[in-house]
């Protein structure tokens, strides 16, 4: 049987580290769409690699709701920085939506 055996880490930090790697894969699937497979590939692999094992270790120690809202939410800033970087940013209607989304993630996940 396998088991994942790292020193304990901080849940904020693994959080972090959850939505870091779903952010990467997001990031490697827009390469890809834009004709840079291998690169988008490898970022997309990695992503989801790194995100599957932080996640695991989170799950061992708190609830799965809970961890599921604070990642969506560490997720959604990491990737709207990200579109705003490369200059898909949003709209003032847009980024207000989005604020309340995720003001509504948060009000929930407490």
């Amino acid at each position: 049987m396998w088991s994942l055996s790292l020193p304990p880490l901080p849940a904020p930090t693994l959080v972090l580290g959850t939505a870091a790697g779903y952010a990467i894969a997001t990031i490697g699937m827009k390469l890809s769409a834009q004709g840079h497979l291998p690169a988008g590939l490898s970022l997309a692999i990695a992503g989801f690699l790194g995100a599957f094992l932080a996640e695991i270790l989170l799950m061992r120690r708190a609830e799965l709701s809970v961890v599921y809202l604070a990642i969506i939410a560490a997720e959604t800033l990491l990737v709207l920085g990200y579109a705003s970087w490369i200059g898909e940013g949003l709209s003032l209607r847009q980024t207000l939506g989005a604020a309340m989304v995720l003001a509504g993630l948060a009000v929930v996940s407490v």
